[in-house]
């Protein structure tokens, strides 16, 4: 792990996704964070010290899901598959497929493994599932505002290494180049998750904060600003107009309200993945959230852990 010392810091933006704006002043608290994402090397410890099972290893209680077929009710999880040519990008199914025996030991379904991956991202981990790693580790999720600063490494910049996406043709994240859902020119030499520590670090020494997979925080989704507290109080050295430590907004608020018939709160993920493009989800950013289903399990989602001073 890497310590980070607290400190303020800019954090949204205005550039890209609304969801990211306003920027605002934050100041956190010092804090350790992971290297690295949880390799499956990692997770593999933790099944074995454990018997832990994943929620994509277990198969789902059709009363939990109105409408379901229970015939339908089968362990599995939602492995990318690349589209044949252009489609509707406002259609996540033409790329998305539910497969079943799809797990973090089986990335790509009941006939792959992780023989050769031991130091990939493990993935197909639900919210609940990273967080029980953290508890047995002695260790916790990140806020959506630890790891921004994390991200960060010290610098304001759009990008976590300067403000343009390849300086001088440089390709410092697992992203996808070309057109997503169909043509990946793999410039940066991988179809899928890359190990981790191939890419540079950032300046806090901390690798695949940027692309590569999707990371869980512990922050519930909401607008920027509902979870935000006022300093009150002595306030620390530079924190004026700070906001102290946000923890995001509520359960309750986190559900996605265009979809109201479904219950399922969701939780802030950051960082971005291999499946991130510049025609679609530019957020191989430190500003860059996403809003997850806490259920959800997919081949380009994992996490990283953190110790609080």
């Amino acid at each position: 792990m890497r310590r980070i010392e607290g400190g303020t810091f800019r954090m949204g933006s205005a550039r890209f996704y609304p969801e990211e704006a306003p920027v605002r002043r934050v100041r956190v608290a010092s804090f350790r964070i992971d290297e690295t994402p949880v390799t499956n090397a990692q997770f593999a410890a933790f099944v074995a010290a454990t018997g832990y099972r994943t929620r994509a290893e277990i198969a789902p209680d059709p009363a939990d899901y109105p409408g379901l077929d229970p015939a339908s009710a089968v362990a599995g999880s939602l492995v990318f598959r690349k589209a044949a040519g252009p489609v509707d990008l406002g259609d996540p199914a033409q790329w998305w497929q539910w497969r079943p025996g799809a797990d973090w030991r089986h990335p790509l379904g009941p006939d792959s493994s992780t023989d050769g991956l031991e130091d990939h991202p493990v993935v197909h981990v639900a919210y609940e599932d990273a967080d029980a790693y953290a508890r047995w580790a002695g260790k916790s999720l990140p806020t959506e505002a630890e790891w921004e600063y994390a991200a960060r490494g010290g610098t304001d910049s759009e990008f976590a290494w300067g403000d343009q996406l390849a300086p001088g043709g440089a390709m410092m994240a697992n992203y996808w180049q070309g057109l997503f859902p169909f043509a990946n020119t793999l410039l940066d030499g991988f179809e899928r998750t890359s190990p981790v520590r191939h890419f540079p670090a950032n300046g806090y020494g901390l690798y695949d904060m940027i692309g590569n997979v999707w990371e869980w925080t512990a922050d519930w989704y909401a607008q920027p600003g509902a979870g935000d507290r006022k300093p009150a109080g002595k306030k620390p050295p530079g924190a004026c107009c700070a906001i102290p430590d946000p923890r995001g907004g509520r359960e309750r608020d986190s559900y996605d309200p265009s979809s109201p018939q479904v219950r399922i709160p969701r939780k802030v993920l950051k960082g971005g993945s291999h499946l991130c493009a510049e025609n679609y989800c530019q957020r191989y950013r430190p500003a860059a959230r996403h809003a997850q289903p806490v259920d959800s399990a997919t081949t380009h989602i994992g996490f990283r852990c953190v110790v609080r001073d």
